[in-house]
């Protein structure tokens, strides 16, 4: 109990941190119980054979702050950042051999997981039981207010306060714009304060209706939420009849404060089209004010015209549901049971609740880097509340698997000619949190953070600054780092507070040579590219980087393909309309993010990362994601093919054909620069055109030449060969303990006369003076 209660102490500072800078988070990050971590552990013991770690000397009081709590935390967190793992089967230290095969294939990854052991008794009760326990209201599935199936026109109300407080603002987990008063307010208010008024949704079909979840509203200004209200039911609008408990006219028990969504389910289920939600009472120093999301199920009417999305589902036979910790394990094994010749998993580290970080990789050659063959990842879950992202992986993992089997030329060109990697689950602990809670009851916060209270999207290094300042520096441009800009010392730290799972993805970018990324959030409907840090650390100001026009190149192809997203008519999300800007923009000029894992991708490594935004809903429900795998199936397929862009090539040694690592690659006009991989191949993505690249490595005289790329979807080949320059052969030459050949001896004479002839000039210089 010890450890549970340090723990919500931490919780707690950290949900003080987060109010005080938005005043919207009101639910804590539940604590999972000590034996689960004891359970965990147990299990993790079993797959590998190491050590876990021990929670038993976490001995945290009330007053425990968030860095004394980093200090105490599992040995992953502990650990000093970003140097080479040691004897650490977790982190699968990476293995570089080149193998003796005609491809040069080189074995550059993570120890392959063994997921056959079983998971112990208290994790799966923990994790594998949760539907069992969910209430029968949930059985049937939501109308669709959050996700936005039911359209403005379906809502109407007694009374509004203004139109920013309308009807159609009433949905679940709508949130607010910044100014109090604005169009795009967070709730319906109705404009009287008495128990006459009321929202009603048209479920246009007959619908046998189990429930209403209710919310406050959603503001920085206002605190508003309904605490007890009645519920009715009609056909025609005229007619209304009142849920009964009994004899008497229920009422049900609604919000406490603004932002938890609370669950009250109908003494039982009652046929209608219509449903009206009447408030009674009212939080005492506010107004009638709710958001509210409405659970029923369809029933069959040939004669209703309206046909539902979810009803149109999906064309791929896939496990269509949400999958906690033990099932989603399940699912990938199962998939690399089925195609074990393209298929392998490995993990990249654990949270700080013990939960492993698992990657699917698909490949012709899993556990492989082939000379020439791109690496590319797909990250999900971050936030763990934002789930859409984690289940779009795992859809298409089995997608994969299955269309490569049946031979789907697309699917198998992508296979053959890119290692892919697939990490579903960035922050399980959060996930498992919100998932406890289900789709509709999680609210917008719950399972965000990590359960320290970190916010991963702000959690990398912050090397914009780094950079910016270098810049400002150096009055040559030239010599101003712009790539590859190492870690800054503080980050490093054992006392930095920095998540494990933040730990373990920057490991993980820096061992495999990835090329091309993204980075799947929930919660809008929207493509951002980097930067996405502001310069001055304004609010939100257009901030590009050297290679803003293949970013935006990169977010056009995602959201141009995605079904939802690309229609010109949808409804925004909360309060900014995206379409006016192709449903893409620059991060920065969203809202600043100081340490983002696309900026922290672009400046430290030479991947090229975007975030997409995937729904309005966090957290859909099942039944929504059949549509949501159509909506973004094409997308997540030609956003993987760009990695096939621009030039690619391989810079080696003229004299041994060796393949030379870490050699700058520079494209005149991109401030940018790239480097080569450990075998000496590289990859550049750049649009469509004819560029003057150069490269250059430590002891070799640089070499230029002109590259052309083509419009077509495949990469032009760019090669180089450098010679060493006199200096790097003399040493080589020199520390073999050999014999300075003749004409070397000859050239190494008459640099030293160059040099004394200039040297004698400048004395002569300075007599004269």
């Amino acid at each position: 109990m010890v450890c549970k209660s340090g723990g919500m102490a931490v919780i707690a500072l950290a949900l003080g941190l987060i109010l005080s800078l938005s005043a919207r988070t009101t639910e804590s990050f539940p604590l999972f119980k000590r034996a689960f971590v004891s359970s965990i552990d147990s299990e993790v013991t079993g797959i590998d054979n190491a050590a876990s770690p021990s929670y038993e000397s976490t001995q945290s009081g009330p007053h425990v702050n968030k860095t004394d709590r980093a200090k105490q935390a599992a040995p992953t967190a502990q650990a000093p950042a970003f140097k080479p793992v040691q004897n650490n089967t977790e982190f699968g230290e990476a293995v570089r051999t080149t193998a003796a095969t005609p491809n040069n294939t080189t074995v550059i990854s993570f120890h392959t997981e063994d997921l056959d052991e079983n998971i112990a008794k208290e994790a799966e009760a923990k994790v594998g039981d949760e539907e069992a326990k969910k209430l029968k209201a949930l059985d049937c599935p939501p109308l669709g207010l959050e996700s936005l199936r039911v359209e403005d026109s379906q809502l109407r109300a007694s009374s509004s306060e203004r139109m920013g407080l309308g009807a159609h603002r009433g949905r679940l987990n709508i949130q607010s714009g910044i100014e109090d008063g604005d169009l795009y307010d967070g709730a319906w208010c109705a404009a009287y304060k008495d128990t006459e008024q009321w929202l009603e949704v048209d479920a246009r079909r007959l619908t046998s209706f189990t429930g209403v979840v209710l919310q406050g509203r959603n503001s920085i200004w206002s605190w508003d939420w309904v605490h007890t209200y009645k519920v009715q039911f009609s056909n025609d609008t005229y007619t209304w009849t009142p849920s009964m408990n009994g004899t008497q006219e229920a009422i049900f028990e609604g919000n406490i404060d603004a932002e938890t969504p609370v669950l009250a389910a109908l003494p039982q289920p009652v046929v209608a089209r219509y449903i009206r939600i009447n408030p009674q009472t009212w939080y005492e120093n506010g107004t009638v004010c709710l958001r509210a999301e409405v659970l029923g199920c369809p029933l069959p009417d040939p004669n209703n015209i309206y046909t539902w999305e979810s009803e149109q589902g999906s064309v791929d036979k896939l496990d269509f549901r949400h999958h906690n910790y033990k099932e989603m394990r399940k699912l990938m094994k199962e998939v690399t049971e089925e195609c074990p010749d393209i298929t392998r998993i490995y993990s990249i580290g654990k949270s700080y609740m013990g939960f492993k970080l698992y990657v699917m990789e698909i490949s012709d050659n899993p556990g492989k880097h082939e000379l020439g063959e791109p690496e590319f990842r797909y990250v999900a879950g971050m936030h763990g509340n934002e789930a859409l992202g984690r289940e779009l992986l795992l859809n298409l993992m089995q997608y994969m698997c299955r269309e490569y089997k049946r031979g789907n030329p697309r699917v198998v060109r992508l296979v053959e000619e890119t290692r892919i990697h697939l990490l579903p689950s960035m922050n399980p602990d959060g996930y498992e949190a919100a998932y406890e809670k289900g789709s509709e009851l999680a609210g917008w916060a719950l399972g965000r953070y990590s359960v320290e209270g970190i916010d991963m999207n702000h959690n990398f290094a912050d090397l914009n600054s780094v950079m910016w300042e270098s810049q400002e520096r150096e009055q040559d441009k030239t010599k101003a780092v712009n790539h590859y800009i190492p870690i800054p010392e503080y980050y490093t730290l054992e006392t930095a507070f920095v998540a494990p799972e933040t730990r373990a993805v920057i490991n993980w970018m820096e061992k495999i040579p990835f090329v091309l990324s993204a980075n799947l959030h929930g919660g809008e409907l929207v493509v951002t590219y980097p930067f996405d840090m502001t310069r001055d650390w304004a609010p939100k100001e257009l901030t590009p980087t050297a290679d803003d026009s293949f970013f935006r190149w990169l977010a056009t192809v995602y959201a141009t393909t995605n079904r939802v997203m690309a229609n010109p008519d949808r409804r925004d999300c909360h309060y900014e309309d995206f379409k006016q800007h192709n449903n893409i923009i620059n991060g920065a000029n969203w809202h600043t993010v100081p340490g983002s894992m696309n900026d922290f991708s672009y400046l430290h490594t030479n991947c090229f990362e975007v975030t997409v935004e995937l729904s309005c809903d966090k957290f859909p429900h099942a039944s929504e994601l059949p549509t949501e795998w159509e909506n973004n199936k094409e997308s997540l397929l030609i956003y993987m093919e760009q990695v096939h862009r621009g030039l690619k090539g391989v810079v080696r040694d003229k004299d041994t054909q060796a393949g030379i690592a870490d050699a700058i690659v520079s494209v005149d006009d991109i401030d940018h620069d790239i480097r080569t991989a450990f075998d000496g191949d590289y990859w550049r993505l750049l649009n469509p055109g004819e560029y003057e690249v150069t490269v250059r490595a430590e002891g070799y005289i640089p070499a230029k030449r002109m590259c052309r790329v083509n419009y077509e979807g495949h990469p032009t080949i760019c090669d180089f060969e450098l010679s060493k320059t006199f200096k790097q052969r003399l040493r080589e030459i020199l520390a073999k303990g050999g014999k300075v050949p003749q004409d070397m001896q000859l050239r190494l004479r008459m640099l030293r006369l160059r040099k004394l002839r200039a040297s004698t000039k400048a004395i002569n210089r300075r007599r004269r003076q």
